[in-house]
């Protein structure tokens, strides 16, 4: 059965795991050109995506824009595209190779701010901007500091969870890890990476019922996860529940139609119960997907042997039927 793997680089499954990212999401960033579309990451890659989830966040730190009503608004989103152009307008203008690395990206409005060499500088315009930070009034600034006080909180706790990432990959430190996990969800119950991981850790050491929990939780806290499903299924299917596992690979693949590995689990879930022809479907769905997968050979063998045995009748486009095999 496919695992994750537990080693310093960090699939494209893991980033989007550790993170708490969408699929879609990081597609739109590599279409935009802001990170280069690779299937393998390493530390410094995960620093960066994670500045650029903090950007995109309605709940990250932001320079406020003032209403004629003296409200800052800190709320609206940005897109990947000017993400893009105000990098580039940044360097242009700047000189800097990396700008989200040397200098602070701020959010204001629906654009970006770059706070550099002691100014406050919109790169688009090339203009100035005013800085609420430099004392513009005890309200906007109580206003703007507890878009902070948010923002902090959720930056140590990202800094807490790509810790015990770290931790969990040497036997030595993995209680640390443990612990560290136990301590987000003391402050963010719903945090759904940590659930995962700390029910990963409990999988591992087969406590399934713990698992069961988290993982139940980690849906639960984010409905459109489908890793935690995934993860769900897993255990459900250790502990011989096979029409729950199916049920939890179902969802994982609806919400994620070209995840190959809930697939390939969906269609050994298929075949225990005796549906094969459900089983097929999925078999060669995973064999489409990742065609040089360690259980691709597996999948093909099993989908040939359901057509050979099954002697299944394929409905053609045009609706005439076709033997097959």
């Amino acid at each position: 059965m496919p695992v994750k793997p537990n080693v310093t680089r960090y699939s494209r499954e893991d980033v989007l795991r550790i993170l708490q990212l969408h699929g879609r999401e990081l597609a739109g960033w590599e279409r935009a050109g802001l990170v280069p579309v690779q299937q393998d990451y390493g530390f410094a890659d995960l620093c960066q995506l994670r500045t650029l989830r903090h950007l995109r966040s309605d709940g990250g730190a932001a320079v406020g824009t003032q209403g004629r009503d003296g409200a800052v608004s800190v709320g609206r989103r940005i897109s990947p595209g000017m993400i893009r152009r105000s990098l580039d307008a940044m360097q242009r203008v700047s000189g800097l190779r990396n700008a989200l690395g040397e200098a602070t990206a701020l959010r204001r409005g629906s654009k970006l701010a770059f706070r550099h060499g002691g100014a406050l500088v919109d790169p688009l315009t090339q203009q100035l901007e005013f800085d609420f930070d430099c004392g513009a009034g005890r309200e906007r600034l109580r206003m703007v500091g507890h878009a902070r006080a948010q923002a902090q909180q959720t930056a140590e706790v990202q800094e807490l969870f790509l810790r015990a990432v770290q931790m969990e990959e040497g036997p030595a430190t993995l209680a640390r890890a443990t612990e560290i996990y136990q301590e987000i969800l003391e402050v963010r119950p719903m945090h759904a990476p940590a659930l995962i991981n700390l029910g990963t850790i409990h999988y591992n050491r087969r406590e399934f019922r713990e698992a069961e929990g988290l993982y139940r939780r980690a849906t639960e806290a984010d409905p459109e996860y489908a890793l935690a499903f995934f993860d769900l299924g897993n255990v459900l299917d250790e502990m011989q529940r096979v029409a729950e596992a199916t049920e939890a690979y179902e969802q994982a693949v609806k919400l994620v139609p070209r995840y190959a590995d809930a697939h390939y689990n969906l269609a050994l879930a298929y075949e225990r119960q005796g549906q094969r022809r459900r089983a097929l479907r999925h078999w060669t769905q995973y064999v489409r997907l990742d065609p040089a997968g360690p259980w691709n050979a597996h999948a093909r063998g099993q989908a040939r042997k359901i057509l050979k045995s099954e002697k299944l009748s394929i409905v053609s486009r045009s609706g005439r039927g076709v033997k097959a095999g």
